[in-house]
């Protein structure tokens, strides 16, 4: 298994051990056989999406966690096929090993989640752009919203293990997560691709805007719509509601 790079020699060859050893558990545990070309693409992605994770500036007083484990990576990637399976999202987001949904996109994200009682609740990803675009690009170009705002990042696999009504405390914590990393780590503008009846929710973030419509997504078969998020004119509801809930739990 070749790796990419990495400065510091020692902490590769632990990282690697670190990695090989969660995949080893997770085959043993589900009595799994994993062909050597699914193996590569594993690892490798754990490999370069806790290496972009460990690099990134975040507070986690936000409320979520950052993925720097490849155990948490694994438990995600499992909660992120259980969701969509459900959903059925899995044929638009096809899983490359079954029962995990992963993708060369996690290799330059910051993956976000929750964890109670020792579970792994919810989770997202906020892509960063880079060369390879976004994966909103497949099916729409984002290069107007590049020239409107500057540098993007992407939420996407945004699930939650048993959702509540209203907003539960998940999604508020993955939320000010999200927010929290673009704001850290200088990106402009959050992009994202979500069903129209979503949108009045997050319109009361402030600079949160709908760039477009869709009456499909891939092979998705119902409208959605394309929205920009601008994190620096978030509104006095998303500060009290996400920022000052999760402040207020830190504190108690």
């Amino acid at each position: 298994m070749t790796y990419p790079k990495h400065p510091n020699r020692n902490h590769r060859l632990s990282l690697e051990g670190e990695i090989a050893a969660a995949i080893e558990n997770l085959c043993r545990s589900r009595s799994m056989v994993l062909t050597l070309s699914h193996r590569s693409r594993l690892e490798t992605t754990l490999y370069e999406t806790l290496i972009f994770n460990r690099k990134l500036r975040y507070e986690s007083s936000s409320g979520a966690l950052l993925a720097k484990k490849a155990i948490d990576l694994l438990e995600i990637f499992t909660l992120r096929h259980r969701v969509y399976a459900r959903l059925g999202y899995d044929r638009e987001f096809p899983p490359i090993i079954e029962g995990l949904n992963f993708d060369d996109f996690d290799g330059h994200s910051a993956v976000l989640f929750t964890r109670y009682a020792e579970t792994v609740t919810g989770t997202c990803r906020v892509i960063f752009d880079s060369d390879d675009k976004l994966p909103i690009d497949k099916n729409y170009s984002l290069d107007p919203l590049r020239r409107e705002y500057g540098r993007l990042a992407e939420l996407s696999r945004l699930v939650i293990d048993k959702p509540t009504k209203g907003l539960g405390k998940e999604f508020k914590h993955l939320t000010a997560g999200v927010y929290r990393i673009m704001v850290d780590n200088e990106a402009d503008a959050l992009v994202s691709v979500m069903s129209p009846e979503h949108y009045p929710l997050y319109r009361r973030f402030g600079g949160f805007e709908i760039k477009d419509s869709l009456p499909v997504y891939g092979t998705l078969r119902k409208p959605f719509v394309i929205t920009a998020w601008d994190v620096s004119r978030i509104s006095p509801f998303f500060r009290k509601i996400f920022l000052g809930s999760v402040a207020h739990q830190a504190a108690a």
